[in-house]
């Protein structure tokens, strides 16, 4: 059975119980690929590996914030 054909049977059950219908295959594709992207970079600074510029900027800032507040 293809993903359409399930989306489609899945629909039809939801539909006949009342039910909201399933999001449409691929409706959320962007944001597990993003949410798959943080949980890798949130895994590599807790193992103090290299991780991407962006994170380790936003980490510094937030560094140099916190010593500035409690000194």
């Amino acid at each position: 059975m293809s993903i359409t054909e399930q989306y489609l049977l899945d629909t039809y059950r939801a539909r006949q119980r009342g039910e909201p219908a399933p999001p449409a295959p691929g409706a959320h594709d962007w944001q597990v690929v993003r949410e798959l992207r943080d949980r890798r970079e949130f895994h590599a600074v807790l193992v103090a590996r290299r991780v991407p510029g962006r994170v380790r900027r936003m980490l510094g800032r937030r560094l140099r914030l916190r010593s500035r507040s409690t000194g």
